[in-house]
């Protein structure tokens, strides 16, 4: 119950410095997100059904308070989480550059995936110069924030191997 609080707290925090601190302060293509690095941590450490739920509902957060396309983020958020939860149990999940990288990377797949749902589902133009733009940038960022961020979230209880 207590790392359940902790969850809480820790998305609420995130939540309040991506949309209300980090814009005030930060530029554009180097704003980091946190709601994937907590997706990558929640893909590596937590159990399938609450992972799952909580990643499409914290893509659902994100498309609502970025303005974005709604249930775009929904849906490459749990894409990622499926992805990292399927190569969790192959994988020392408790190393630092291990989640460095895997921040890089949802990065990256979230730029993609967004890109490619947008030139299926959207008639806008000028989104995709934007996205383009920013992969690099938001991915470094994140993978050096995730490597910070690594024993401030706390453990989700992960499934049982038998």
């Amino acid at each position: 119950m207590l790392a359940f609080l902790n969850t809480i707290v820790i998305v609420m925090v995130g939540i309040i410095c991506q949309y209300v601190l980090i814009p005030a302060h930060i530029a554009d293509p180097f704003k980091p997100n946190l709601l994937i690095i907590l997706v990558v941590y929640i893909g590596f450490r937590s159990d399938f059904r609450v992972g799952a739920l909580s990643s499409f509902f914290l893509g659902l957060l994100h498309d609502s308070l970025s303005g974005t396309n709604f249930g775009l983020s929904g849906f490459t958020f749990l894409f990622i989480f499926f992805l990292y939860h399927e190569i969790a149990g192959r994988l020392y999940t408790w190393s630092r550059v291990l989640m460095m990288l895997g921040a890089f990377l949802a990065s990256v797949i979230h730029a993609m995936l967004s890109l490619i749902l947008l030139l299926l589902f959207s008639s806008s133009s000028g989104v995709y110069a934007s996205i383009l733009q920013s992969v690099l940038p938001q991915g470094l960022i994140n993978a050096v924030l995730s490597a910070c961020l690594f024993n401030v979230i706390p453990v989700t209880g992960r499934e049982k191997a038998s």
